[in-house]
């Protein structure tokens, strides 16, 4: 039986939501933002789900170094001790390795659980079931576990876990392959053969296991951190991190390990999910008028002849959308985007151009 005081998680929340700019900028960015008008940010939304099954000693948040103040201000519940700063962007597998490396210096019977900070649950009883069946899961099986959603329809933005029958009845599978984004096609036939899941990117599995992982998988990273590891739960912890995240790759987790270990397993989940990864899945979330129009701040917002469309605007400002079908519109105080909602793919490439254009000042 799981023991609760084994329990970890570790919440990511140094990205910096480019894909939900204008709205989600580098000084504060989406998972810090109230984005669905819920009356809590989506990192709050996000510790709420965790609070019965760990202690709160157990939970911490993995940020940029620019974020920690924020953190501390939206979840005072978090000991500052709990709020980890990383050095520098080098995605998720380096961040990973550090709290693996960090937690089992303090408990090597530790059971982890990394989360994202912007994703919508809308069933919290069935992802408490969930949570808790992985838990009791991993206390004698050496494996790496995912989380994969059962999908219903063929979306694009995912990526897709390949899943091999199981014998056990407990929805946990053997994975067969991972499949970043497809198109439209392949997403379609995926669904079609029934054997995919959409990756959620949520994990689970014993320190040790994920260590032993980087080892075999990553042992560049290993001696790295492995080296630095003394230094971990100490006055120099942060010192380390500095020589440490210079010399780590930028991979992603799923790159690093997930993909190249033979002891990956996924369980098949459907609690309401969504990665809220972009301005669609905002319109997939929010109330839509009679013209299939999803409007953010509806007070100050006149529709005429427009269709399916969201509309985000600030409620002290009047705005009047006329004449546009399938249009994203997003005012802020010093940016307005305007563009289709088939064309949200790009607005990182929009990113990129006000940077080039030396804009900064807009990000």
């Amino acid at each position: 039986m799981n023991n609760k005081k084994n329990n970890y998680v570790a919440i990511l929340a140094g990205g910096i939501g480019s894909r939900f700019w204008p709205q989600s900028r580098q000084h504060c960015p989406k998972q810090f933002l109230d984005i669905l008008g819920t009356g809590k940010t989506l990192i709050q939304e996000t510790i709420f789900r965790y609070e019965a099954l760990v202690p709160i000693e157990n939970i911490f948040i993995i940020t940029s170094e620019q974020y920690v103040e924020l953190v501390k201000n939206q979840l005072p519940q978090i000991p500052h001790s709990n709020i980890l700063a990383e050095p520098s962007r080098k995605n998720t597998a380096p961040c990973i390795a550090y709290f693996a490396f960090k937690i089992y210096q303090i408990n090597p019977q530790a059971i982890i659980t990394i989360a994202p900070s912007d994703h919508i649950i809308y069933n919290q009883e069935a992802y408490t079931a969930i949570l808790i069946k992985a838990f009791d899961y991993l206390v004698s099986n050496h494996v790496i576990l995912t989380l994969g959603i059962k999908p219903t329809y063929p979306n694009t933005g995912y990526g897709y876990i390949q899943k091999v029958d199981s014998k056990e009845n407990n929805m946990i599978y053997k994975v067969k392959t991972f499949t970043e984004k497809p198109n439209l096609e392949l997403a379609k036939t995926f669904l079609k053969t029934g054997e995919f899941l959409w990756n959620s990117g949520i994990f689970f599995w014993q320190a040790s296991t994920i260590i032993e992982a980087f080892k075999q998988y990553q042992p560049n990273i290993y001696e790295i951190f492995d080296e630095q590891k003394h230094l971990f739960n100490t006055s120099e912890e942060y010192k380390a991190l500095q020589h440490i995240f210079p010399l780590c790759p930028n991979i992603a987790i799923d790159i690093a390990i997930l993909e190249k270990a033979t002891n990956v397993y996924v369980l098949e989940a459907n609690f309401g999910w969504n990665d809220l990864g972009t301005w669609n899945s905002i319109y997939d979330n929010t109330e839509k008028d009679y013209l299939e129009n999803a409007v953010t701040s509806k007070d100050n917002v006149i529709v005429i002849d427009a269709t399916k469309s969201i509309i985000c605007t600030q409620k002290e400002k009047l705005v009047i959308v006329q004449g546009l079908d399938e249009y994203i519109v997003v005012d802020t105080p010093d940016v307005l985007l305007i563009c289709k909602r088939e064309n949200e793919q790009n607005i990182k490439d929009y990113v990129s151009e006000v940077n080039k254009s030396k804009r900064t000042k807009f990000l």
